[in-house]
């Protein structure tokens, strides 16, 4: 007779499947904290920014202000610019920023004729209000986009314009914040289920292990070191496609790891 065996618990490895470049440049991409650089204009806070589904790249500023006030005033009718967008982790950690995506490319505005529809394009992935006051005190520009890096992990990786056009947001990325924080506020057995994942030798006395991610190929975990830190990636069994596979997901992970726990 054969014994049956489980399959092992998944853990961190440099061979997970993660989500692409491109697709976590779009992802950061979605997060509101961005402001522009252009020539005498030092990280100018806009009032919204969206990468459409039809790609655009759309921001919406105050119509006097010094972004809409530069783009008016140029001399070729668009303004070499950069988007910076920040994305910071939704639980407390020492170092908050996860990753950070540069959008490079030339500002120019909307023209009237298009103003509705690209509002409406741009209220279907990001709904800010601002958008209402669209020439009436605000304004929409289009950044006509050259350049696409993202920062993460330490690295800087360069992503083709069109491999970011084409990329789609992660699929949990409206619940990522909620969910982190649920499990960091409510579930400590659940994490400490998922540090037991990570190798011993990658842990040290005094480290603590947080929550740092979530995306459709599993969970991000941030070693937290007495000098510095680093990540590692938990993967689902599967990667998810939609938000209602969640739950089913992180079962099925749990499920692995407590069979796959020493002390089980």
């Amino acid at each position: 007779m054969t014994r049956s065996t489980r399959p092992a618990a998944p853990g961190p490895s440099a061979d997970a499947v993660r989500p692409t470049v491109a697709e976590r440049a779009r992802t950061v991409a979605a997060r509101p904290a961005a402001a522009v650089c252009a020539a005498g204009i030092d990280g100018s806070r806009v009032l919204g920014h969206a990468t459409t589904d039809d790609g655009q790249v759309l921001l919406v500023v105050p119509t006097d202000g010094e972004v809409c006030t530069a783009v008016r005033h140029s001399a070729d009718g668009d303004l070499a610019a950069l988007l910076m967008v920040t994305d910071h982790a939704p639980v407390q950690l020492r170092e908050p920023v996860r990753a950070q995506v540069w959008l490079s490319g030339w500002l120019t505005p909307v023209p009237p004729a298009d103003e509705r529809a690209a509002a409406l394009a741009f209220a279907d992935v990001a709904p800010v209000s601002a958008l209402l006051d669209v020439g009436r005190g605000t304004t929409l520009l289009r950044l006509d986009l050259a350049e696409v890096v993202l920062g993460e992990c330490g690295t800087v990786t360069e992503v083709a314009p069109e491999d970011y056009l084409a990329a789609a947001p992660d699929p949990l990325a409206a619940v990522e914040a909620h969910a982190l924080q649920h499990l960091d506020e409510a579930h400590p057995e659940d994490l400490a289920l998922l540090r037991s994942r990570v190798p011993g030798r990658w842990l040290a006395k005094g480290d603590v292990v947080r929550p740092l991610g979530l995306d459709r190929c599993g969970f991000r975990l941030r070693i937290e070191q007495r000098s510095g830190h680093r990540d590692v990636r938990v993967p689902f069994a599967q990667p998810v496609s939609t938000a209602d596979e969640l739950g089913r997901a992180v079962h099925q992970l749990m499920c692995a790891t407590r069979r796959g726990c020493p002390e089980r």
